[in-house]
Formats: structure tokens, sequence, C-alpha cells
């Protein structure tokens, strides 16, 4: 009889403390979801990229980089709903910043261009890691779309130099010089 009333108290006990810790636990989803809200709402009004114009030369020269304008495309594309939706967008854009490096133009396969994508891809990879944490941090990730922009940014101008520069006629004899620089038509030395 006693142990039925042990066993009957321990139950009872049991229940009461499992109804408490599912109020904690309603009360802690909660919380978290106003900070996801917050996170959310953070990442929503910070996720503004703003692409420059190019010159109409530059432009006329990159028509045809499809993964380019591609690129643009999708970063300019806003995502509305949730983080989730974020967190999808970025891992797009990560792809679509690595196409780029494949399918760069004869006309702009140059080192400095390589570089400009290098470090643009960086960008927002990490924002990719950052918006994939459990815990986001929203200001660093809001951070780094204003240093995307700005690498966007460094891109075009770029572009627009190396077009600039083909554009520069050559002075008399300068293409001579350039021919007698060239390494791979000197002489081989069994010939002198």
């Amino acid at each position: 009889m006693k142990l039925k009333s042990v066993y009957i108290i321990f139950l009872l006990a049991l229940i009461i403390s499992c109804q408490n810790d599912n109020k904690l636990l309603i009360i802690e989803q909660q919380k978290e979801a106003q900070k996801k809200e917050v996170v959310f709402k953070s990442i929503e009004n910070g996720w503004e990229f703003n692409i420059s114009p190019i010159e109409p030369a530059t432009q006329a020269k990159i028509n045809n980089w499809m993964e380019w304008r591609n690129f643009l495309t999708e970063i300019n594309l806003k995502p509305k709903s949730t983080i989730g939706a974020f967190q999808k967008k970025s891992a797009t854009l990560c792809k679509k910043v690595d196409a780029l490096n494949f399918t760069i133009p004869t006309y702009f396969d140059k080192p400095q261009i390589k570089a400009r994508i290098a470090v643009l891809s960086t960008k927002i990879k990490s924002m990719d890691l950052y918006i994939h944490l459990n815990q986001i941090p929203s200001s660093k990730v809001v951070k780094l779309i204003g240093e995307i922009n700005t690498e966007i940014d460094f891109f075009q101008l770029q572009l627009e130099e190396i077009v600039k520069r083909s554009q520069i006629p050559l002075e008399e004899g300068e293409e001579d010089i350039t021919r007698m620089k060239d390494t791979a038509r000197a002489i081989p030395d069994e010939l002198k």
C-alpha cells in the first residue's frame, strides 16, 4: 500500500515537472522565433545590391558573356519570404560566381580580371557561410553585402580599364619593339 502511494506521488511529480518543462520549452521557442525574425528583418533590409551601369563600349564587349549576365540577373532578384530563401539565394550566387572564372571572354582573360573574380567569389562565399550558421550574425552578412557591392564596382571598373587601354593607339614602332621583346620569337641557342 505504501509502495503504491509512493509510485503515485512520484508519477504526479513527474507529470507536473513535465508540464513545467513544456511551458519553458514553448517560451524558449518563442524567444528563438523572435530572434530569427529580427535576423530576417535585418538581412532583408540590408539585401541591397546596387549595380552601377557600365560604359557602352565595355557593355558591347561583354554582351556575349552569358555567365556574367546570369550572375547580375541572379544578384538583382531579392528573396522575400524566409531566411531559407536568403540561404538558397546565397548558395545560388556561389555557383554563379564560380562559373564566371571558367568562362571569361578571351578579350578579358587577364590576371587582373581573374583576381577580381577571386575576391568577389571569396566575399560571396563568406556571406554564404555566415548565412548558413545556426546563429546568423546578421551584421556580418549585411556588411558583406556592402563589400560585395564594392567588389562588383571594382570588377566593372577593371573591365572598363581594359577596354580603354585597348583603344589607345600605338605609337610608331611600338609594335616592332613589343615583338622584339617577345621571348618566344627569340633565336634558339643551337642556331647561334
